[in-house]
């Protein structure tokens, strides 16, 4: 047996798991309690000096926190879970982590194997639950093999195409005595571009007219992102960033020229419609970041196109690109900094796409001709003078988030926490969790108001654990984003969408915080210092509701104008 301290030749199953959760690095876990898994509680109690257990007040947030720590730290999230309820509570979370390649641990107490197979008590087949959304699913039937489970568990988590591992812990099985030899800590596998694959690129890309470069995906650092930079001031590459991964490239520099996705500048759209070579790098070319599979014809696109992904089995899932390269971020970002080709045929192009970007950022249609009571696009143009260059931007799905994608200029890696699976109420959670885990940040969760609700009682979890974040809350009053399609399908016949609220300002005071509303534009200002100065204050979490105009629904549509065009057709 080894003499690390951290091990205890003869121990019970859950005081082993603490054991080996340290063992692989892990400082903080999410989660909510149950009795199916005490003992690994009890092993915490012995560890608590070193991991740091954030009790959540509901498993779907405890999920989304370990999720936004992964992108945050690029340590795996580690989030822990009682049977049944518990379990799929956090499924959501665990869906997530699937689509955005991030790598997480889901841990989950299970009946006691003298029970199993009897539908006992909550109890779940989770093998055949999450199978679908996470990279592997084990049970652990032997406390002596629990750091072999563990380290494994870490290992597929954070290697290849990084994603989720879920482990079932029987309940006897984690107070059954056992000796237990220890594991090392894992270490990350990542794939590299061969020579051969690094020449034809640099082939390619010395053919091409017009070039553009597509970022995206997880697996970066900051010497990745610095070696992109290099790779793009170098040869005059234009720059843009998938859906929710605006913050891998500056987008304040030169080279940056917008998002890839769901509402992308059409001039822009355009503009990858017309490359004839699109670096893909890192990326799953999904429905989101295709727009709708709109940009990009399948299976062969009309474009060139060379995609780099971390994970063998995405490269040709939709697209047959022209050049497929398995490989880690910072291991193809290192390669392509040291490459330099002529760029005179393209080098002219890059200032109209900047230019084109920084027109897409003025006052947006809608206002056009309008004096609104609250302008979004101000609160947007103040919030970024007000904060931090820095500040860590999160938000959930719908309409609202339109704003933040595309008014907030994010100044690089790690400051953009939001799930490209559009799961409501990720916001919250994320922002939180951003707040206790990187507590000099200043943390801003974008939500709407059917979005805050379905997490916002995380603001406890705020409290309890010093977090401090500031929510912004858009109450329309619906649901947004469905009332728009409702519109757009069924005009006028508004069914489902509307909703019923309480005061959110009043509901964040409820938890000790501090809460505005605004309903002009030039009280928003005002509130933010006030919200700003109470945060660094007390160190607690502030709220500020917009009552928002419900016209409003996009920066570029209204609803009459929505409900117009398709009573035309």
């Amino acid at each position: 047996m080894t003499s690390d301290p951290a091990f205890t030749a003869s121990s019970i199953g859950g005081h082993i798991l603490a054991d080996a959760l340290l063992a692989q690095g892990v400082d903080t876990i999410f989660g909510v309690p149950g009795e199916s898994y005490l003992a690994v509680l009890d092993g915490l109690w012995r560890h608590q000096e070193s991991i740091r257990f954030v009790i959540c007040r509901q498993e779907g947030g405890a999920a989304f926190m370990a999720d936004a720590t992964a992108k945050l730290t690029g340590k795996p999230g580690v989030v822990m879970v009682t049977r049944g309820p518990g379990a799929t509570n956090a499924s959501i979370g665990v869906h997530a982590a699937h689509q955005d390649s991030v790598p997480m641990v889901l841990l989950i107490g299970q009946v006691g194997t003298d029970f199993a197979d009897r539908e006992a008590f909550q109890e779940m087949d989770y093998r055949r639950m999450f199978g679908p959304m996470a990279k592997w699913v084990a049970q652990i039937e032997r406390a002596d093999r629990i750091p072999e489970y563990i380290a494994h568990a870490f290992q597929v988590a954070t290697s290849g195409r990084m994603g989720p591992v879920v482990l079932a812990l029987p309940e006897d099985i984690l107070a059954r005595p056992a000796s237990a030899r220890p594991a090392a800590r894992h270490r990350p596998v990542r794939a590299s571009a061969s020579p051969a694959q690094l020449a034809e690129l640099t082939q390619r890309l010395t053919a091409a007219k017009r070039p553009i470069v597509l970022l995206g995906g997880t697996g970066w650092d900051a010497t990745a992102c610095a070696d992109i930079r290099r790779f793009a001031e170098a040869n005059h590459l234009p720059v843009t960033c998938a859906f929710r991964f605006q913050d891998l490239y500056d987008n304040r520099l030169p080279n940056y020229v917008g998002d890839v996705g769901i509402g992308i500048n059409p001039k822009l759209a355009e503009r990858v419609r017309q490359s004839d070579l699109v670096l893909v790098i890192g990326p799953r070319l999904g429905e989101m970041t295709t727009s709708g599979y709109s940009l990009f014809e399948a299976p062969r696109p009309a474009q060139p196109i060379i995609h780099i992904h971390a994970g063998v089995d995405e490269l040709g899932t939709v697209y047959q690109a022209d050049l497929m390269i398995a490989s880690g971020m910072a291991n193809i970002a290192a390669a392509l900094a040291e490459i330099r080709v002529d760029s005179s045929a393209w080098a002219g192009e890059l200032a109209q796409a900047r230019a084109d970007y920084q027109a897409w950022q003025s006052r947006p249609a809608l206002y056009q001709g309008i004096e609104p009571d609250l302008d979004l696009w101000q609160v947007m143009r103040t919030l970024s003078t007000v904060a931090p260059a820095d500040t860590i931007i999160t938000n959930g799905a719908g309409n609202f988030a339109t704003w933040a994608h595309r008014f907030w200029p994010y100044a690089g890696l790690r400051t953009q926490l939001a799930s490209t699976s559009g799961s409501m109420g990720y916001g919250v959670p994320a922002a939180v969790a951003a707040s206790i885990v990187a507590p000099s940040r200043t943390v801003v969760c974008v939500a709407g108001d059917g979005d805050f609700l379905m997490t916002g009682q995380e603001l406890a979890t705020a409290v309890q654990h010093g977090g401090a974040p500031l929510v912004i809350v858009f109450n329309n009053s619906m649901y947004g984003t469905i009332r728009m399609h409702q519109e757009r399908e069924y005009p006028e016949r508004v069914h489902g969408t509307r909703l019923v609220n309480p005061d959110f300002a009043r509901y964040c005071e409820a938890f000790g915080g501090f809460g505005a509303r605004v309903s002009r534009t030039a009280e928003f200002e005002p509130a933010l210092r006030k919200a700003f100065d109470f945060m660094a204050r007390e160190r607690r979490p502030a709220l500020i509701e917009l009552t928002v105009d419900p016209q409003h629904i996009t920066p570029n549509q209204s609803l009459e104008r929505i409900r117009s065009a398709a009573k035309a057709r």
